[in-house]
């Protein structure tokens, strides 16, 4: 059964409940039926701890609804951090606490960066070496392995990179193939992959290969996906302006499905004949208007697919 939902905005409701019970009353007027939660956007976690009362803030409004739930830690999460790396941990594992605490099954993670974006003019383009590569990779595979195993009814969805002009590759998880092996290695049940189909094809055209046959290689770790729209162009990470971006089709656009040229039917129906999971509409908060032709657009997309499994 797949469910079809939105993610809420982190920079939209920027910790004001009463916005997100607003969109969340908009998501219900629509049909949607899943809903991803952005920790970060809500103030629930400060500092690496969880925020009791104000995840008691967010159950109350959360059992007004009948939603199902997905999570995404914060963005700049990142267990391969060289500088604070305890903190990162109690970050994810306070994420992991919140995901428990509303009953959801689903925490998305981006995969570990080499070199955080945030360090990007710090690190100048520089790639760091394979061997401290492979060990950045061994540590997130460890502390992943520990918090599976403490959290086992929460399954840890990590998330495929777009990339960067110049920087990349910054993050093993730019390319389906390197993801898949790290999730291998991890070896647990509960750790899969969150496929970002917009992020996929941006990485498909910067470094070239086919969508639909990365996605064949790895489809029985799905179990998350992100669905928008973009033109497949990369850009430099200072580059944020989306409307001098969107003319020349570059960027990580997270326009409305259609918008763009993502083949996402072609992608979907790789993996949906066995596929029972949530497909999460990821629009910027400036399509935020757009979620009704969104998710109609999506809908009719699906209908084209011949064994897509049933909607809820």
């Amino acid at each position: 059964m797949l469910h079809i939902g939105s993610k809420i905005d982190d920079v939209r409701i920027d910790g004001r409940l009463e916005i997100f019970q607003r969109d969340l009353e908009f998501f219900a007027s629509l049909g949607l039926e899943a809903v991803e939660i952005p920790v970060h956007g809500l103030d629930l976690i400060k500092c690496g701890i969880l925020d009791d009362q104000r995840t008691k803030e967010v159950q109350e409004i959360l059992r007004r609804f009948d939603f199902i739930y997905s999570v995404h830690s914060p963005n700049p999460l990142n267990l391969m951090d060289q500088w604070n790396r305890e903190l990162h941990f109690s970050v994810f594992k306070a994420s992991l606490e919140f995901t428990m605490a509303i009953e959801s099954t689903v925490l998305v993670y981006h995969a570990g960066r080499f070199i955080p974006e945030e360090a990007f003019p710090i690190q100048d383009g520089h790639p760091i070496s394979k061997k401290l590569a492979r060990r950045l990779l061994e540590t997130e595979r460890e502390q992943i392995a520990w918090l599976a195993e403490e959290y086992p009814a929460v399954t840890i969805c990590i998330e495929n990179a777009r990339p960067y002009l110049y920087y990349s590759p910054y993050c093993y998880g730019e390319q389906i193939e390197p993801l898949q092996e790290q999730i291998e290695k991890i070896g647990k049940p509960n750790v899969r992959m969150s496929l970002d189909l917009g992020h996929l094809y941006m990485a498909s055209h910067y470094y070239r290969f086919d969508p639909m046959e990365a996605v064949q290689r790895s489809a029985s770790l799905i179990a998350h996906t992100h669905v928008h729209d973009n033109f497949g162009g990369a850009i430099y990470p200072h580059e944020k302006i989306q409307t001098h971006q969107i003319p020349f089709g570059r960027g990580d656009s997270h326009m409305p499905v259609g918008w763009g040229s993502v083949p996402i039917a072609d992608i979907l129906s790789v993996y949906l004949p066995s596929y029972r999971g949530m497909l999460i509409i990821e629009l910027r908060n400036r399509y935020f208007h757009m979620l009704k032709e969104c998710r109609e657009n999506l809908v009719q997309l699906l209908k084209s697919i011949p064994t897509q499994p049933k909607l809820s």
